[in-house]
């Protein structure tokens, strides 16, 4: 309560856009009420790309590179839903073998962008430590879609039809060597953060997202699982060859951080599953299907495709009008949506919750500015 005379006043704080919490050029102006933020305002739009307009101006293999910038942390999902949306116009059936190809190499790249969230979270937060661990295993994934990739970053490997190149014994070797590696790093991941006091004391009871509001907002992948909500496109609308194998949906309790950490710690358990019993079922036979055009040029109509990545929902919307250019492309990303909702989570929060409320949601900023 202010004496009589006293005016209440609040000032503006600029998060960003060169704060490396941002992780990526992202502006939010807060509104300060003393420690609390009254009031935050991302501003985005300092990295847009134009990747629609440039979509419309490309035939459509010139545009699948682009995928790959989109969001560079799941840069093969974004890659797969391209050429699902195109292969549906134009009614190509990919072989079986090279949709286990797409599922194995697409579940280890999910597990690159949670391991590089990991790491950069705890480092948003103070610990050093893990960050190196993350980093050890990532690199040993990176060192295999290497190999088949060509890549280490921002992957083209897939192609219209399936995939341009065939996976060796030496690739598979590496996989069941680095699933029986990171698995027995799950104690170290524990004991260094999971049961961590400073950690749980930070996370557990901050940041919090109802079922309502993460529904309302459209926040979908482990933002929403972590609420409770277990939606997940390879189960909701099973797409490639997951329909062939048994996985889980990790959901959380409480909607806050330390929930979505969680769900995200188990998310990589889930894909190495994935890739194990892909790996072990792996069919004989082709990699490309047979009679796919040289130019594409798909029939007038119009496609929706959508996929889990590893922020949610990626979904490509094409209108084609029968020529070598799509007329139209619309990319629904997931950060987008979660981004929306953080004003509302940052009001009336102290200012030393923002950083950590902001990195548990995992935006990608040239994802949104696309």
């Amino acid at each position: 309560m202010l004496e009589p005379g006293i005016e209440e006043k609040t000032f503006v704080l600029n998060l960003g856009p060169q704060h490396p919490s941002t992780h990526g050029v992202l502006r939010i102006l807060l509104e300060m009420d003393g420690e609390y933020i009254a009031k935050a305002d991302p501003v985005i739009g300092y990295g847009h790309r134009g990747h629609e307009h440039m979509a419309e101006n490309r035939n459509y293999l010139q545009f699948l590179p682009n995928m790959g910038r989109v969001d560079y942390l799941h840069a093969l999902a974004y890659n797969q839903c391209w050429c699902m949306a195109v292969e549906k116009l134009l009614g190509i059936t990919v072989p079986e073998r090279a949709e286990f190809i797409r599922v194995i190499t697409n579940e280890l790249n999910r597990i690159t962008s949670h391991l590089l969230w990991f790491g950069a979270y705890l480092m948003d937060l103070g610990a050093f430590t893990p960050f190196l661990y993350c980093f050890d295993d990532r690199e040993h994934i990176l060192d295999l879609l290497d190999r088949v990739t060509g890549s280490r970053l921002t992957y083209c490997y897939y192609r219209f039809g399936g995939v341009p190149s065939d996976i060796d014994r030496e690739f598979i070797d590496g996989c069941f060597a680095f699933i029986d590696r990171f698995r027995s790093r799950w104690k170290d991941y524990d004991n260094l953060v999971t049961k961590n006091v400073i950690f749980i004391n930070r996370t557990k009871g901050v940041g919090i997202i109802t079922p309502e509001m993460a529904l309302k907002y459209g926040i979908t992948g482990p933002n929403l699982r972590g609420s409770g909500i277990p939606y997940d496109i390879r189960k909701s609308e099973p797409y490639s060859a997951y329909p062939l194998f048994n996985f889980e949906i990790p959901i959380g309790e409480n909607g806050d951080i330390f929930d979505r950490y969680v769900v995200r710690l188990a998310e990589m358990e889930q894909s190495l599953r994935i890739v194990e019993q892909a790996l072990v079922k792996l069919p004989n036979g082709p990699i490309m299907a047979e009679k796919v055009p040289k130019r594409i040029k798909p029939p007038a109509g119009e496609v929706y495709q959508a996929v889990e990545t590893a922020r949610g929902e990626f979904g490509i919307y094409i209108v084609s009008q029968g020529e070598v250019k799509p007329y139209r492309v619309k990319l629904r990303v997931p950060s987008f949506a979660t981004l929306s909702f953080f004003p509302e989570m940052a009001k009336d929060n102290l200012v030393a919750d923002a950083v950590a409320n902001l990195g548990s949601i995992d935006v990608v900023i040239p994802e949104i500015d696309r």
